[in-house]
């Protein structure tokens, strides 16, 4: 059976198939892969069994990333929790799997990495589990009363119960404002972290490629932003990508209220799921926080190929030493840093 590649931004059968398949996610959709482009160069591509003459009965979406500082490799997707083979897999997965290997011995890549959300990739033998993470999504379908009462009492009902009394107020949309307030909270968060912030230009050109299905929620306590989340939006799904805060105001409660609102704007506005994204495994605090606002946790496994695949780009010697040193140095230099190293990590 021939695999073919195509370009996803441009061939219309990409997003036929997007329409038609109930797993497919915002990291599938073109706005999402132009951001990629636009901001780091990759280029996507996507394997399919169905010939330039017919539509799409299935798809395998990856970009490679061509690094001289963490190795030439092919990801589905860089900078997404997850990514799902779509389409009918039965008979094609292990076609597109073999041409996988044939690009990596032709074009010299360490490996082929796969992100998807459900156990697909567990019926090719040639594949190999490489990274595990806890991944957490809230069933929006409940009444807004079973949800607020799926929020642990103390943890997060009492601090929104907070935050409304110390008067925080919310703003939501995609303006240069909410877009700099959350960027200049966002810094502050990576530099607690001890990392680089990711390209204030990702967040812009996330904005500008995915139009109304990107959103910007900040909480402030007069005037001042406190904390502040960065969202998508695709189907009945929405997505918690990205958190920030200032530690300062941690008090008030923001990021459980901007939580609630989010939950039950987005339950009053037709969304069934919010995806909550994956967590590292020795992050509990992280862990425990998402299942405190009813996040429902399963395991999220990343696969790979060849079986002899180097190690992530995370695992990295020096990468502690380095977190230290990010910890310290000014932010226009951590900003810098970011700028420069961000396409290298994909």
């Amino acid at each position: 059976m021939p695999v073919y590649e195509i370009d996803p931004i441009t061939d219309p059968r990409w997003s036929e198939l997007l329409q038609r398949d109930a797993r497919a996610s915002i990291f599938h959709t073109r706005g999402w892969l132009q951001a990629l482009n636009k901001t780091y160069g990759y280029q996507p591509v996507a394997l399919t069994t169905s010939s330039p003459e017919q539509s799409l009965t299935n798809g395998l979406v990856f970009c490679s990333v061509n690094s001289w500082v963490t190795g030439k490799r092919i990801v589905s997707l860089p900078f997404s929790d997850h990514c799902e083979p779509l389409g009918d897999m039965a008979g094609s997965f292990a076609e597109m799997v073999d041409y996988l290997l044939k690009l990596n011995r032709e074009r010299s890549f360490k490996y082929s990495e796969l992100r998807p959300r459900s156990s697909l990739a567990v019926c090719s033998e040639k594949l190999f589990q490489s990274e595990s993470y806890a991944f957490h999504a809230i069933d929006l379908r409940p009444t807004g009363d079973e949800l607020y009462r799926g929020l642990h009492k103390d943890s997060i009902r009492r601090k929104v119960t907070r935050a409304e009394r110390e008067g925080l107020t919310y703003a939501r949309g995609t303006t240069d404002t909410l877009l700099r307030d959350f960027y200049t909270l966002f810094v502050l968060t990576r530099k607690r972290h001890g990392v680089p912030p990711s390209p204030f230009q990702w967040f812009r050109n996330l904005i500008d490629c995915l139009g109304d299905k990107a959103e910007i929620r900040i909480a402030s306590k007069d005037g001042v932003p406190t904390a502040g989340l960065f969202m998508l939006k695709h189907g009945r799904t929405v997505v918690y990508k990205y958190g920030a805060s200032d530690e300062r105001f941690s008090n008030l409660g923001g990021t459980p209220f901007l939580f609630w609102k989010a939950i039950s704007e987005s339950k009053a506005t037709g969304f069934e799921e919010m995806d909550l994204g994956r967590s590292d495994l020795d992050n509990e605090g992280l862990i425990v926080f998402k299942s405190r606002l009813g996040g429902a946790r399963s395991d999220l496994h990343y696969w790979r190929l060849p079986v002899k695949a180097a190690k992530p780009a995370n695992t990295l010697p020096g990468l502690e030493m380095a977190k230290k040193l990010f910890a310290i140095v000014p932010d226009s230099v951590r900003i810098g840093i970011g700028n420069l190293l961000y396409k290298h990590l994909g």
